[in-house]
């Protein structure tokens, strides 16, 4: 049984002009210990899937799925008392931007030991003594400093460090890590990653990366999940998936990687996600796609097979990435 299941996913906001799909028909599966990769330009869904799934949007949002369970629970049927047990202790996420994530009024010390006082239930010494050794994991140094130490008092990578210590604080089965290098420089980048694909390999979670970096996505992923503009459009093992795309978004995706240009300009995608108002009938990616064409304009592409990379396309490439793009 997979530790998560998601069964066509959609999640629909209210606006002025109406309402917008942001997440239609998504498909999500984690095992134990698996690290799944969930890549896509911004504005394809990738965060707003897994907020969904954690209950974490707000109410101008409508979730709709067939499925939507974690280790055999549903979490539809759900009470808020309920759900509140899930999140935050069995599933976890560390957030995009620790500088909004974190509270700014309550050392960094006070919101680690708040996830344990919660969820736990530890006394007072025992918190402490968690919330040091928390601390020790992530690679802070002088922990017991830092514990009384604000989020403006501390970098970036060590705010970053600090979200991890409160995602992984009550050892949960399942974390989601939402584009968790942004903003930082490379050596901290791959410090963060480390740390995460260590602490996943130690306690073995799953793990689900959100990232539009393919190279993190290449070191550290067992499979890649690609979306486009709230679709899913290819899932695939990393190994195949480099090697051989199926879907021409990802096929794009992987030829604008600088270590795969043969010129000296590098290839792009023309273009940019359809939005609200220039959501196109046919195949979302036909504007932007070098193989579309009246079929693709105007019905929607159908799903794949698994030898295929589930692509949700009419035309699949089935030729290795080097060969087919240029």
């Amino acid at each position: 049984m997979a530790l998560l299941n998601i069964r066509n996913l959609s999640v629909e906001f209210a606006t002025g002009g109406g309402s917008f799909r942001a997440v239609d028909g998504v498909d999500v599966t984690v095992e134990g210990g698996e690290v799944l990769a969930i890549v896509g330009e911004s504005g394809s869904g990738k965060s707003v899937s897994m907020l969904a799934a954690m209950g974490l949007l707000p109410w101008t949002a409508t979730v709709t799925a067939d499925e939507l369970s974690f280790d055999g629970r549903d979490l539809r049927d759900l009470s808020a008392s309920a759900r509140r047990k899930v999140i935050g202790r069995e599933i976890s996420m560390i957030f995009q931007e620790p500088m909004s994530s974190l509270n700014p009024c309550f050392t960094v010390g006070f919101q680690i030991r708040e996830a344990l006082k919660q969820h736990l239930k530890l006394d007072s010494s025992a918190r402490k003594k968690r919330a040091l050794e928390l601390m020790e994991m992530v690679g802070i140094p002088a922990p017991e400093k830092r514990l009384t130490a604000f989020p403006h008092q501390l970098s970036g990578g060590m705010n970053q460090r600090v979200m991890i210590a409160m995602a992984i604080a009550c050892g949960p089965k399942l974390l989601i890590a939402d584009e968790p290098t942004t903003a930082l420089d490379v050596t901290i980048q791959a410090q963060i990653l480390d740390l995460l694909t260590g602490l996943q390999r130690d306690t073995g979670m799953g793990l689900i990366l959100i990232t539009h970096d393919m190279g993190v996505v290449a070191e550290t992923a067992h499979r890649v999940a690609v979306q486009y503009a709230g679709w899913k459009v290819e899932d695939q093992p990393v190994e195949t998936l480099f090697d051989t795309p199926h879907h021409p978004y990802t096929a794009a995706l992987l030829a604008a990687l600088p270590e795969r240009a043969t010129e000296r300009r590098l290839p792009t995608i023309p273009g940019v996600v359809p939005g609200q108002f220039d959501r196109p009938r046919g195949c979302l990616f036909s504007p932007r796609c070098a193989y579309a064409d009246d079929l693709c304009r105007s019905t929607v592409p159908p799903l794949q097979s698994p030898e295929l990379g589930r692509a949700k396309c009419h035309y699949p490439l089935s030729v290795p990435a080097k060969e087919e793009v240029q």
